[in-house]
């Protein structure tokens, strides 16, 4: 049974175990095992050390997956949660099957623009570019975000498994 790590920002919700246990129960449906983060046992002494311990836990769950399904969705403005977005690369660098879904699949430029309250500009209030590919999110995502749900994405895994 192929194993899926369950990315992205639902680890900071109220009901983060509760979501974790329907992810998994749809990977089940679905025929995958589902990975979700808050599944390892943490210790530590103080918040350094329980953070360390956190990331070397959720990067060995990567390590013993076969795919990664990450929620890519706006975090705290347009762009994704960053430890979300790390985690997509570390698994790609591992040659990980990735998938991802969004809830939100405008353009990068319209998400920008409208969250941040930019009206048409073409830049941020830094003066930065706002990337505009006509993609939902940076280029490097532009293989990845397949879905705008995470039953969505099982059922992608499935029809590209079952093709193969």
């Amino acid at each position: 049974m192929q194993k899926i790590y369950l990315a992205g920002p639902e680890v900071f919700l109220p009901n983060a175990l509760e979501i974790g246990t329907a992810h998994k129960l749809l990977c089940k449906k679905y025929g995958f095992e589902g990975l979700f983060p808050l599944d390892n046992s943490i210790t530590g002494n103080n918040p350094k050390e329980i953070a360390e311990a956190i990331r070397q836990a959720n990067q060995r769950m990567i390590c013993a997956c076969d795919t990664v399904i990450a929620n890519l969705s706006p975090f705290r403005g347009p762009e994704p949660d960053s430890g979300t977005v790390w985690e997509v690369g570390f698994a790609e660098g591992l040659g990980k099957n990735i998938v991802a879904y969004s809830t939100d699949l405008r353009t990068l430029k319209e998400k920008t623009q409208s969250i941040l309250d930019l009206g048409d500009s073409n830049c941020d209030a830094l003066g930065m570019a706002i990337e505009d590919f006509g993609l939902t999110h940076n280029l490097m995502f532009s293989h990845t975000v397949v879905a705008e749900n995470f039953e969505a994405c099982l059922q992608y895994l499935q029809i590209k498994i079952n093709t193969i």
